[in-house]
């Protein structure tokens, strides 16, 4: 039987995972910092896109990725997602080594934003709406810069909770629990090809080469 005396480091997040999330902040903070300047218009699309190719691979890599990366691991019903912030609430701590119930609905939220802010700059590119998908664009980056605050304190706080570093376990891909926790493979040539596949698409829109994206 596991005691609390036999956990270590176990590796939880493959390496599609980790690039995924780290080249996801910083596609949205590139988009962000150059979303008001003209000249930096075609960095701004290529940041903007990418992140939605992103959003794009870790929609399938939550159907065929590993364990803790698949959303069959982390979504549940709402009822049993009430029931975990109300044990949450109660001083109750997050047992599992994947995401918890209430940090989903973040991450999905998320996903879909960025999806819509992608979506809204095409429009914006395409000139249609004008100022109503201007305007569209705008308030959902700031819901999404919302959301990635409550993404953030809610990383700290469960850090504390759980007594272990969840931030540096995206870095790793390690956190403290049972060997037959953890996952078998680290997949790492499907990291570095998300890596390279990311670099390759930013290069392609900000050289001009994918016209139909920014004029």
């Amino acid at each position: 039987m596991n005691t609390t005396d036999q956990k270590k480091l176990v590796l939880v997040w493959d390496f599609p995972i980790r690039v995924f999330h780290w080249l996801l902040v910083v596609s949205f903070t590139g988009a962000w910092i150059t979303s008001e300047s003209e000249a930096q218009q075609m960095i701004h699309y290529a940041f903007g896109y990418s992140a939605i190719t992103l959003v794009a691979f870790r929609l399938l890599w939550g159907v065929v990725g590993t364990r803790y990366a698949r959303f069959t691991q982390f979504i549940k019903k709402p009822a049993e997602t009430l029931n975990y912030i109300k044990l949450l609430i109660a001083g109750n701590k997050h047992i599992g080594l994947g995401h918890n119930p209430a940090g989903a609905i973040v991450m999905i939220s998320l996903l879909g934003l960025i999806i819509l802010i992608g979506l809204t700059g095409y429009l914006i590119v395409k000139e249609f709406l004008g100022d109503v998908m201007s305007e569209a664009h705008e308030v959902l980056a700031n819901l999404t810069l919302i959301l990635i605050g409550i993404h953030v304190t809610g990383a700290i706080i469960m850090s504390f909770l759980q007594k272990q570093n969840l931030i540096k376990s995206m870095v790793t891909g390690k956190k403290q629990g049972f060997p037959d926790q953890a996952i078998k493979y680290p997949m790492n040539l499907a990291g570095l090809l998300l890596g390279i596949g990311w670099a390759y698409f930013f290069y392609q829109v900000i050289s001009g080469a994918l016209p139909t994206l920014i004029q």
